[in-house]
């Protein structure tokens, strides 16, 4: 199994920044892609951002310049920096992690886990 558990979010006013941070667990083999996702009330899930086990990135046109996304292979970790903060990037943002998985025969599972949301608010 795995767990991907987010921190970070928050209230912030416009122009802010806020960092939200997502860390894997569990009887993970390896992690291809990581990224995030967000989803405001009454609209579609948008992907903010990925990053490659490489370190290739990509960025929803929303958020270039604005914000970064980085990861942190020997903690199974992604973080996301999100600068100059406006009152559109206010949504639950996601983490998500495409995992292979050891089961106890030692048989690999691939899947997409997903993190619990973190809630971000931006005030204008």
């Amino acid at each position: 199994q795995v767990q991907l558990v987010e921190s970070g979010g928050g209230l912030v006013q416009a122009g802010g920044s806020l960092r939200l941070s997502c860390e894997a667990s569990g009887s993970i083999v390896s992690i291809n892609a990581m990224g995030w996702y967000r989803q405001a009330p009454g609209k579609q899930r948008d992907l903010v951002a990925g990053i490659t086990s490489g370190g290739n990135t990509n960025y929803a046109d929303a958020v270039k310049g604005r914000f970064t996304i980085s990861r942190d292979n020997a903690k199974n970790s992604v973080s996301l920096l999100m600068n100059s903060l406006n009152p559109e990037d206010t949504s639950v943002y996601c983490c998500f992690a495409d995992v292979i998985l050891s089961d106890p025969w030692g048989y690999h599972d691939a899947r997409r886990a997903w993190g619990q949301g973190s809630q971000v608010t931006v005030s204008s």
